[in-house]
């Protein structure tokens, strides 16, 4: 019997244990500052019951747990940051504690348990952003009319219109992606070959790039895609870093969306086309019937997965040059920042930080460089081959090809018709 009891007991004190490591805990508070709002995040041990309100005077935004433990030594309370001034933490109650961040005006607060993933355990996510002042009216003046919506692509023009390229640093703020092992964060190389890509596409006569993200911050997956449409760029490119449990994969792979997601994504734009100010190629869907609306973003997403393919082609030719490819394809998958019916897209997987040798390179600024020019090139190449009309760049692009057939003449390459 004593052994039987002896076992009984180390079982008793193993659930303790294990109760004890996954109870709701306060563990850690990081703030994360972009230019349109402030995250705040909230390790926790578990996931705990939670309530958010905001006060004024002075204005600070509230975060009760009923019931949670906090060791507050352990606690590195963060410094201010964006509309976040200060972070207090103190008990409330028995077993609650509120957790208060005094912020610089009034904020609007959205928070959201999220589960664990590959880097954090359960955290709350707390997202603060600015309350937009309540419009004046004048009793002189009558009422505004709203401003229609800008078409996302400008047709025609007068021949000096910018492309637009919008790059998409991936991951970002507490999300940082995968992680090498000698600590390399994807996060971080997204950003560095997304600056050097931006560089090289603004040097790009009638080019112009516009970022998604220009810091260490998160931006939601539809936020990025919204933020590129509002600057009705031509085209969407996503840099990334892959990773795999076996560190002897490598090499580099372009992505576009794959057909079915594209089937998903079509069902949701005609759900919420009434909501909305969301165009397609720069015809309003809300005023459309079922059908009409539904063969009009057919048509646009059709033409856009294939602009998609082109222009991944030619990137992923370019980076074949740079090094190993993983795939010699175009791959297609269920991304969300690919999802825009009328901008075509392409996902970059730099390498594989999961790889030694090639963590290495990505920490290696000119490597990052290479990779960038790579990105330039395949892009260059795919709006000279097909230049929008009405763009700075289809001039261009005729005064090249002008130049090639003047050079291929004076060399006599060119054959004579009837010989």
């Amino acid at each position: 019997m004593r052994p039987t009891r002896t076992i009984g007991l180390f079982v008793l004190l193993l659930a303790s244990v294990s109760a004890a490591a996954d109870s709701p805990a306060l563990r850690d508070i990081r703030v994360w500052a972009s230019p349109d709002s402030t995250r705040v995040v909230l390790d926790l041990g578990a996931p705990a019951s939670y309530t958010v309100f905001s006060l004024d005077g002075p204005d600070r935004v509230v975060i009760d747990f009923e019931r949670i433990q906090v060791d507050s030594s352990a606690i590195r309370v963060p410094d201010g940051m964006g509309v976040v001034k200060s972070v207090r933490i103190g008990a409330r109650g028995r077993d609650g504690l509120r957790v208060v961040l005094d912020v610089d005006s009034k904020v609007e607060a959205k928070a959201f348990l999220t589960p664990p993933n590959e880097t954090y355990g359960h955290r709350l996510v707390v997202d603060l952003g600015h309350v937009a002042a309540p419009a004046v009216a004048s009793a002189a003046a009558p009422a505004a009319t709203p401003e229609a919506p800008k078409p996302v692509k400008i047709a025609g023009g007068d021949g000096e219109r910018e492309l637009v390229i919008a790059i998409d640093a991936g991951h970002g703020g507490e999300d940082p992606g995968a992680i090498g092992k000698s600590g390399t964060r994807e996060k971080t190389v997204a950003l560095a070959v997304a600056r050097k890509l931006a560089d090289r596409i603004n040097a790009e006569p009638g080019m112009k790039a516009v970022l998604t993200r220009t810091g260490d911050y998160f931006v939601p997956f539809r936020e990025r895609t919204r933020r590129a449409r509002v600057q009705q760029a031509d085209l969407f490119v996503s840099i990334h870093a892959d990773a795999f449990m076996d560190r002897s994969v490598r090499g580099s792979s372009v992505y576009v969306l794959s057909t079915r997601r594209a089937s998903n994504e079509a069902a949701r734009w005609l759900a919420e086309r009434e909501n909305a100010a969301d165009l397609i190629g720069g015809v309003s869907l809300d005023d459309k019937s079922d059908v009409l609306a539904s063969v009009l973003l057919d048509l646009s997403q059709n033409a856009t997965i294939s602009a998609s393919r082109e222009a991944a082609a030619r990137v992923l030719a370019e980076l074949d040059h740079v090094g190993q490819l993983k795939k010699s394809d175009v791959q297609h998958a269920s991304l969300i920042v690919l999802t825009s019916p009328d901008l075509p897209s392409m996902l970059v997987e730099t390498a594989y930080i999961s790889n030694p040798d090639e963590e290495k390179k990505l920490r290696d600024p000119a490597h990052q460089d290479r990779l960038a020019g790579a990105i330039h090139a395949g892009v260059r190449r795919y709006f000279y081959d097909n230049p929008p009309p009405g763009s700075r760049v289809a001039g261009l692009a005729a005064a090249e090809r002008s130049q090639a057939l003047r050079q291929t003449a004076a060399q006599g390459e060119i054959p004579v018709a009837g010989t």
